[in-house]
């Protein structure tokens, strides 16, 4: 990893697994970052963009089915005057990763470790359960997403997926299971083969990082060919991106805030560290990292987002209905929206798709994060095996093809993660400028202070966006829970 580090002789210094793999590549790559210090913008870009690689695996963690359908209510409840909020949000979530990546960077050791001797061994213990009860809880809709697009997409091939039921209520029919645990199968068996390359083999990290590479840009493709096909209002886009604008109702404040403050999930905290690690990158892939943040996380979320706000704002919004946050939409009822607008319901199969793509890359990252997590809690020395094993935890989640969680494991996941966010976000403030820790590069004059600002900005978005999530998705959730 470049340098020897004082910190890399303790036992929790980088992971054994990337050691082993390809050591001399590792130093080749070194000695090409050292060589395009001080080259043209241009050309450091083409490089850069090569190399990149963790960024694309929170890529693919936040494009999952929670943004699509936060994306889908604020196009369909807002139009396009809420474009400005999900790239202020992941702006303030990859300062925050920026500064944990300097702290493994910089040291070369492992967080967990790092954050239980520095401060206290609660602090990454909490986060790894958080960690892994996020990835667990939010595996089943991931999966009921692909699930509900994939049994749209047999609709419009006329086949009969729901029957009617007790009360009026819609069943599955023998297709609609088999189409349901069909995409479920199908979406595993690709999660299973790219994640286990990944933990197998340098070239393994290559595969998967190509595997992510495509999957996000077919999905935003997808999303494009959908918002060609209807229009996009120039004037309200600038303004939409550039304004500002708040919603007037309170109900649409708390969407905004929510928002702006749990863009990162808390297994992407806990995974991005890991992946730095997991590529061998150390103190002279600083400047890769930074880009690979912005190039491969930042640009393709705020692109996917956006498409969809657009597509929505296009064909869903209506301005007479006022500010009323629409939380009765799925992102399916979207997909079938489009219908009319593109014909022959083109603009519903590419939908689906797309939905069913940004689920493939997040269940594949959710048994990643989990791969690493689980080591972790149990100081278990990374092996191939084990690590395979520790991937499938989260694989319980592909029941949410056709049945949804009980009520109370989403409360409780909720109150454990967010709660859990705001401490992880401030843990990551406080070790990036510990002086006895990383000496020097805790930076210094007035780029220490901006960048200090942003992060307790970011910290402070974040306790606001916990207390919003909590009241929401916990608070609210009580009297239906007792009742």
């Amino acid at each position: 990893m470049g340098r020897m580090n004082p910190t890399m002789s303790r036992g929790g210094a980088g992971l054994p697994m990337t050691s082993k793999w390809d050591p001399e590549r590792l130093q080749q790559e070194i000695a090409e970052l050292q060589a395009l210090e001080g080259q043209p913008l241009l050309v450091r870009t083409r490089a850069y963009l090569r190399r990149t690689g963790p960024g694309l695996l929170q890529s693919a963690m936040t494009l999952g089915a929670g943004s699509a359908v936060a994306s889908v209510v604020a196009g369909a409840s807002f139009g396009y005057q809420l474009l400005w909020v999900q790239p202020v949000a992941m702006f303030l979530g990859i300062c925050m990763l920026a500064a944990l990546g300097n702290v493994v960077l910089t040291t070369g050791e492992r967080p967990y470790r790092a954050f239980a001797r520095e401060l206290h061994p609660l602090i990454p213990l909490l986060w790894a359960i958080a960690t892994i009860v996020a990835s667990v809880i939010w595996h089943f809709p991931q999966y009921a997403l692909a699930a509900g697009a994939a049994r749209d997409l047999a609709e419009l091939c006329g086949v009969h997926v729901y029957a009617a039921g007790a009360a009026g209520t819609a069943e599955f029919t023998a297709a609609g299971y088999v189409v349901s645990f069909g995409i479920g199968f199908v979406l595993l068996s690709v999660a299973i083969f790219t994640t286990w390359n990944y933990g197998s083999r340098a070239q393994g990290i290559k595969i998967y990082e190509w595997f992510l590479r495509g999957i996000i840009a077919l999905v935003i493709l997808a999303f494009a060919v959908v918002v060609v096909a209807t229009g996009v209002r120039w004037s309200e886009l600038l303004r939409g991106f550039l304004a500002f604008r708040l919603p007037d109702s309170a109900e649409g404040w708390q969407t905004v805030l929510g928002a702006i403050g749990a863009a990162v999930g808390i297994n992407m905290t806990f995974l991005y560290g890991y992946s730095l690690l997991a590529k061998g990158w150390g103190v002279h892939h600083k400047q890769l990292s930074r880009w690979d943040l912005v190039m491969s996380m930042f640009l393709p979320f705020v692109v996917v987002t956006s498409l969809i706000i657009i597509a929505m704002a296009n064909t869903i919004y209506d301005p007479t209905l006022g500010q009323a946050v629409r939380t009765d939409l799925r992102p399916v009822d979207a997909a079938r929206a489009l219908a009319p607008v593109m014909g022959a319901n083109l603009g519903r199969v590419v939908f689906d798709l797309g939905f069913i793509g940004m689920t493939c890359g997040a269940i594949s990252a959710h048994m990643v994060v989990c791969g690493f997590t689980v080591c972790e809690m149990f100081h278990l020395e990374y092996t191939v095996w084990r690590y395979r094993l520790f991937t499938l935890v989260p694989s319980i989640g592909l029941l949410g093809v056709v049945s949804t969680t009980p009520l109370w494991l989403p409360v409780v996941a909720s109150a454990i993660c967010f709660t859990m966010l705001p401490i992880a976000y401030l843990t990551f403030l406080v070790m990036n400028n510990r002086r006895s820790y990383l000496g020097a590069a805790v930076g210094h004059g007035w780029r220490r202070g901006v960048f200090n600002t942003i992060l307790a900005l970011a910290v402070a978005m974040s306790v606001v966006g916990a207390a919003i999530q909590i009241k929401t998705r916990v608070l609210d959730k009580l009297p239906e829970l007792f009742g």
